[in-house]
Formats: C-alpha cells, structure tokens, sequence
C-alpha cells in the first residue's frame, strides 16, 4: 500500500487529476470532505466551534455557515490556529479510519489524499509521495474570478495567503501543469499513475 499527497493552490486542478487517478483505479480521499462531515450538524466538532466562535457561524438550519466562519478565521492567525486544533484532530482520527479499512480490504491500494494544505500544515513526511498542480498564477486568478464568481481581489488574496509555487514544488515528487488543456493535465496524470503502478504494486 502507499498514500500519496495531492496538492496544489487554489483552482489548480487538483479535483480534476483526482478524478482522473480514481477513475484510473486509485482510491482518492479529500480532505475537505472530510472537514465537511466532521462540521456536520450535530457533530462534537461543530459543538466545540460553536463554543469557540459563536452562534454567528451556525446557519438555521443548524449547520456550519462556513461564510461566516471563514470572514473570521481569514485573517486571523490566532482565531485559525484555534480552528485548526478543532478540526485537524478530528479530521485525522477520521483519515485513519478510512485507510485501514481500504488497506483491509486491498493490500495493494494506493491511496491518493487531496490536501490543498499540504506545505501549510508541514505534512509533506507523513506521505510515501507527493505529486504538486501547477498552473500560472495568473489562470488560477482567473478561474477563480469566472468560474467560482469572487471579485478579482477576493481572489488575489485567496492565492496569496496559500503557500507559493516554489514552497510547494520545493516538496514534489511529481508535478502536473495544470496551465493548459484538460487533455494535458489527464495525460500527465496518466504517465503518473504508470510510475506509481510500477513503484508499488510489484
């Protein structure tokens, strides 16, 4: 078995080369689906947030308003930090579940986790590989602005409080350029999967 790190900045590409490695036959674990069902109305996790932040970032529905949650964590290092001992234990606990239950039940996995934070968290060792998305920042900008609808500044600062390009390739084992075609992106993907196949499903 072998867990590699997918990661990249903010609309790099990275949900399409992990359709791409599932499709291809890995099994693929994101970990902001995980963050998503640890928040869910209920839960401990949300309990301890609510504690923590207030009933401002609970929706009437009784679920997380992330909205709201993100306008204060933003730009707060200390409020973030106080979100993140909230979240990163339980989000763990849960990752550890679902990889020995694949390992349980296929030796021979080879797991690919979606951590955008990757660099961020300094979680680059806990992984037997990780393949980095490139893409021009400028692209990324713009896919943020006309795709995802945010104003041209919302975006800018999104990718500027995410590690840099460097940082990030400075840990890779692979890359994948995500600046071009769709087509582009799955063929390097596909050369990828080739490697991991060969290195660790002898």
């Amino acid at each position: 078995m072998a867990i590699i790190a997918l990661t990249g900045g903010i609309a790099s590409g990275k949900s399409t080369v992990a359709r791409r490695l599932a499709e291809l036959g890995a099994y693929v674990i994101s970990a902001d689906e995980l963050v998503r069902q640890s928040q869910r109305a209920g839960s401990p996790t949300l309990a301890a947030i609510e504690k923590r932040f207030g009933l401002g970032v609970i929706g009437s529905d009784g679920e997380l308003d992330r909205a709201a949650l993100g306008r204060i964590v933003f730009d707060d290092a200390i409020a973030r930090a106080d979100l993140e001992a909230i979240v990163h234990p339980a989000i763990g606990s849960e990752f550890a579940s679902q990889v020995e239950a694949i390992q349980g039940s296929d030796p021979r996995a080879i797991i690919i986790y979606d951590i955008p934070l990757l660099v961020e968290t300094n979680r680059v060792n806990d992984f037997d590989g990780v393949i980095v998305l490139t893409c021009d920042p400028q692209i990324r900008h713009d896919r943020l602005v006309l795709l995802r609808g945010m104003s041209s500044e919302e975006a800018q600062s999104r990718i500027d409080a995410q590690a840099s390009e460097r940082d990030r390739i400075s840990v890779a084992d692979w890359t994948v350029d995500s600046s071009e075609s769709i087509d582009a992106t799955i063929a390097q993907t596909d050369v990828i999967w080739a490697e991991l196949t060969t290195a660790y499903r002898v």
